[in-house]
C-alpha cells in the first residue's frame, strides 16, 4: 500500500483501513459545511450546560479556566489528527491511525478502548434527555423519554449519513441561537448585578491548577467532536482536503462556545453550593438569567440538541464498529453494508441495545466511563504522527521537527497529563474494558495473521 504524506496527499490504495474497489464502501456526500455541522452537532454546544455544575464543583467555581486548558490540549490533539485524516483516509479514526501505524494488535486495542466512549455517549445523551424531561414532566418516568429517543435517534440513523448532516446543521443552528441568547441574557443581568471580578472564572482557586486539569480531563469528552469527523472520511467528498480542515474548525468553534458561556454562566452563578441539583444546573442557571419562559424553551432545545448528539455519536461509533467488522477484527456482519440505505444497521443496532443501558443507570455512573478511551485514544493519534511521518517518513528537517515531533509530543504529554487525572472510577472502568478487549484479541488471532500492508513514503 502506498500511503501518500501531507505534502503529497492522494487517494490510498486498497488496505485494511480504507476500502477498496471490491469492498463494500460508504456514500461520498458530505462537504465542509456538512462535516463542520456534523462534529459541532456531535460536541453539542449546549453541554456546557450539561456539566456545569459537576465541573464547576470540581474546579471550585472556574470552568471557564478548565475549558481554556482542554481547548489547549485538543488543539494540538486536533492538528495530530488533521495530518493522519489527510495520509490516512479511512473511516476507523484513532483505531485505524494506529492499526496502520503500529500494527493490528495496537490499533484494535487503541479502537476498542475508544469505543468505550463512543457506545456510552450516546447512552448519556438518552440518560439526559430522560432528566430533563422529567423535570419538565414529573408524572413521565425519565426511563420512559430515554426509550423513545433511543429508538427514534436508530430510525433516523437508518436513512443515512446525509439526512444526519442535514438534521445536524439544524441542531447546531437552533444552539447557537440558544447560547446567543444566554449570553445576551446574562449580559444584562450582570449590568443590573455586577460581579465582583469579570475575571474571576478564568483564575486559579486556592488548589492551584490540580482541580484545573481535573476539570478539564472531563471536559475531553465535549472535544470529541473532532475525532468524530474523521470517522468520516469515507462520506465525505475530497476527503484528504476536507476532513482535515473540518477538524481544525471543529474544535476552535467549539471550544470558543465553551468558553463564552463557561465564563458567562460564571459571573452569574459563581458559587456552585447555590445550586439545588448539580446534574440539571443549566435548567437554574438559565432560569436565573431568562425566567421559567426561556427555562421551558432551553428544555426544548436541550432535548432536540441531546437527539442531534446522540444521533451523530452514534453515526460515528457505528463507522468504528463497521471499519473493524470489515477489517476482520471484529465479527464480519458488523463489516456489511444495508443493501438499500448504504449503511452500517447491524453497527448501530448494537449501539442502541447498549444505550439501552440509560434505562437503569445513572448519569453519574455514566460519565466515569467516558473520558478515559478517548484520552488514550488522543494519546495514541500523537504517538502515531511522530512515528508515522518524523520516524518512518523520516521527514526531520526543521519544519518536520515541528510539525512531527514538538507539536504531537506537546499533545500528547499534555493528554497524558489530563489522562493521570481522571477519577480513579474511570481508571478501574477504563482498565477492566481495555482488559476485556486484550482477552478477546487473545481469541481472535484470526484476524492478525496477515499484517497490515507495510506503509511507504512518497
Amino acid at each position: 500500500m502506498s500511503v501518500n504524506t501531507e505534502s503529497h496527499a492522494a487517494p490510498v490504495a486498497a488496505s485494511p483501513g480504507a476500502p477498496a474497489s471490491n469492498k463494500p464502501h460508504l456514500r461520498r456526500v458530505l462537504g465542509l459545511a456538512a462535516l463542520v455541522m456534523f462534529g459541532l452537532s456531535y460536541m453539542a454546544p449546549p453541554t456546557v450546560f450539561t456539566t456545569f455544575g459537576t465541573v464547576t464543583q470540581i474546579t471550585d467555581g472556574h470552568l471557564a479556566a478548565a475549558y481554556v486548558v482542554a481547548l489547549g490540549t485538543m488543539l494540538f490533539t486536533a492538528f495530530s489528527y488533521a495530518k493522519l485524516s489527510r495520509a490516512i483516509p479511512a473511516a476507523g479514526s484513532a483505531y485505524s491511525y494506529t492499526q496502520q501505524t503500529f500494527g493490528g494488535h495496537l490499533g484494535f486495542v487503541t479502537g476498542w478502548t475508544l469505543m468505550l466512549d463512543y457506545l456510552f455517549l450516546p447512552m448519556i445523551n438518552f440518560l439526559l434527555i430522560g432528566l430533563y424531561m422529567n423535570a419538565a414532566f414529573p408524572a413521565i418516568p425519565a426511563w420512559a423519554f430515554a426509550l423513545v429517543s433511543i429508538l427514534l435517534v436508530l430510525a433516523f440513523i437508518a436513512l443515512g449519513v446525509k439526512f444526519v448532516g442535514k438534521f445536524s446543521g439544524v441542531i447546531v443552528a437552533v444552539s447557537v441561537v440558544i447560547i446567543v441568547v444566554f449570553v445576551a441574557l446574562s449580559v444584562s443581568y450582570l449590568s443590573g448585578n455586577p460581579a465582583p471580578s469579570v475575571t474571576a472564572p478564568f483564575e486559579m482557586g486556592s488548589g492551584g491548577v490540580s482541580p484545573i486539569f481535573a476539570g478539564a480531563a472531563v471536559l475531553a469528552l465535549s472535544f470529541l467532536g473532532f475525532d468524530a469527523v474523521s470517522t468520516l472520511s469515507e462520506d465525505a467528498k475530497d476527503a484528504q482536503r476536507n476532513i482535515p480542515r473540518a477538524i481544525v474548525i471543529t474544535t476552535l468553534l467549539g471550544g470558543l462556545i465553551f468558553i463564552v458561556v463557561a465564563w458567562a454562566g460564571g459571573l452569574v452563578i459563581p458559587d456552585w453550593h447555590e445550586f439545588s441539583a448539580l446534574d440539571t444546573a443549566g435548567i437554574e442557571l438559565v432560569e436565573k438569567v431568562g425566567g421559567p419562559v426561556l427555562s421551558a424553551f432551553f428544555i426544548a432545545m436541550f432535548v432536540a440538541g441531546c437527539i442531534g448528539s446522540a444521533m451523530t455519536s452514534q453515526v460515528s461509533v457505528s463507522r468504528i464498529i463497521y471499519a473493524m467488522g470489515r477489517d476482520g477484527l471484529l465479527p464480519r456482519p458488523f463489516g456489511k453494508l444495508h443493501p438499500r440505505f448504504g449503511t452500517p444497521v447491524l453497527a448501530a443496532v448494537t449501539v442502541s441495545a447498549v444505550s439501552l443501558l440509560a434505562l437503569v443507570l445513572s448519569l453519574e455512573m455514566a460519565a466515569t466511563m467516558i473520558s478515559f478511551g478517548a484520552l488514550f485514544a488522543f494519546s495514541m493519534v500523537n504517538l502515531s504522527v511522530i512515528k508515522h511521518f518524523f520516524w518512518d517518513g523520516k521527514l526531520r528537517g526543521a519544519a518536520g521537527v515541528l510539525n512531527y515531533l514538538l507539536m504531537p509530543f506537546i499533545g500528547f504529554a499534555l493528554t497524558i497529563w489530563l489522562w493521570t487525572s481522571l477519577a480513579p472510577n474511570s481508571f478501574i472502568v477504563g482498565l477492566c474494558w481495555m482488559a476485556a478487549g486484550v482477552v478477546f484479541l487473545a481469541f481472535r488471532t484470526k484476524g492478525f495473521r496477515q499484517a497490515p500492508p507495510k506503509l511507504t513514503f512518497g
